[in-house]
């Protein structure tokens, strides 16, 4: 099967998913694709901060987003031996402490608005082999498989949507740096029980992060930080010591916890890294989101940030659609719109993740 389109987004997440609708919008004929074969995938970073509440808000599509369910943290609590001993509410004027959004809800608005678009094609299952280069050795498309069929897209654009893992910036050769934040993180997910508040709750667990996350739908999302690459020796450990430790940061979780969480098994593990690129772009291909910059788990600044680059990306390519050049030189403007952003946000992070103790130093001391 061979296609011809403007622009080929490959990774239907929500930094791609936003701009092909952004892109359609425009006119700009569009194709995306996704490997997975749905949008119910399981996903983890899916709290909206201010950013990316304004940059749905600006587009339109925030209605659409609360219609399809989300729901607004109240506050954010930290504890000490069950006890709260700090918390963190909304600024002066706004809301909320964040916003969850599960990944479902988010991605069903986002398609469902760009399938009003005659110029948007979205193909799961789809699953990115090679790029094609011109004789000048710009990316001119690629290739993919979906299922047994193969299938070569012709675009003057590609751009890696594609996450943490990126097939684009592997098969582009794009250099990059992997930057170690010293722990892993440990996830599970458990029902809320009857009159449970929407809050971010955090403890101290042997000197690690615990955080549970309430989430839309009646769930808490658990997130542990263990030291890095330490679990398969965790696992070799009884479960029993630390579910009881849990139970003692939140006694109110006792029974959900006993009867939910009984093993190691009902955790998965997530490998914690950040990422630098020196380059977001070459001629004819960019990457965005988790691809350019991955950002760990801290401040949920993923989401928010892949949104941020597609409400900048989206005017640099119409641009350089409008010039007909698509040279690294012309979406180079896209990169230099958001990199200091993102490395002030990665700073950020470590600053967070190195000071998270101090939150808990006052009961400590006392």
């Amino acid at each position: 099967m061979n296609m011809e389109s403007d622009v080929c987004i490959v990774g239907a997440g929500p930094g791609g998913a936003l701009l092909g609708y952004l892109l359609a919008k425009k006119g700009i004929s569009t194709i995306v694709l996704e490997r997975h074969e749905g949008i119910d995938k399981e996903f983890r970073g899916e709290h909206l901060n201010q950013d990316g509440e304004r940059i749905l808000k600006k587009h339109g599509l925030y209605h659409k987003v609360e219609q399809a369910g989300l729901l607004f943290m109240d506050r954010i609590e930290y504890r000490y031996n069950g006890e709260v001993i700090k918390t963190v509410t909304p600024a002066h004027g706004e809301k909320h402490v964040g916003i969850h959004v599960p990944q479902k809800n988010l991605l069903s608005a986002l398609i469902s608005a760009s399938e009003s678009f005659t110029n948007y094609k979205l193909m799961m299952s789809t699953k990115v082999t090679e790029l094609i280069f011109d004789k000048t050795g710009s990316v001119a498309g690629l290739k993919a498989n979906k299922g047994d069929e193969e299938m070569t897209i012709h675009c003057k654009v590609v751009v890696g949507a594609d996450g943490r893992f990126s097939s684009v910036r592997k098969l582009a050769e794009f250099p990059f740096t992997t930057i170690k934040h010293g722990y892993d993180l440990l996830w599970a997910k458990i029902p809320s029980p009857a009159g449970w508040e929407p809050v971010i709750k955090n403890a101290l667990i042997d000197g690690q992060q615990l955080a549970l996350f309430t989430q839309a739908g009646g769930f808490i999302q658990i997130g542990w930080n263990i030291e890095e690459n330490s679990y398969p020796t965790l696992k070799k450990q009884s479960f029993a010591p630390f579910i009881e430790r849990v139970i003692a940061a939140f006694p109110e979780l006792t029974e959900t916890l006993r009867t939910r969480i009984q093993s190691w098994n009902d955790f998965i593990l997530l490998k914690v890294q950040s990422c630098q690129c020196p380059t977001w772009v070459m001629d004819g291909v960019v990457i965005m989101g988790d691809a350019a910059h991955t950002m760990s788990p801290t401040g949920a600044f993923g989401i928010n940030c892949a949104l941020m680059d597609a409400d900048s990306l989206v005017d640099v390519i119409s641009e350089a659609l409008y010039k007909q050049d698509v040279s690294a030189a012309q979406l180079k403007q896209f990169e230099l719109s958001r990199r200091d952003d993102v490395k002030r946000l990665q700073m950020q992070q470590f600053v967070k993740e190195r000071t998270y103790q101090d939150n808990f130093v006052v009961s400590v001391l006392s």
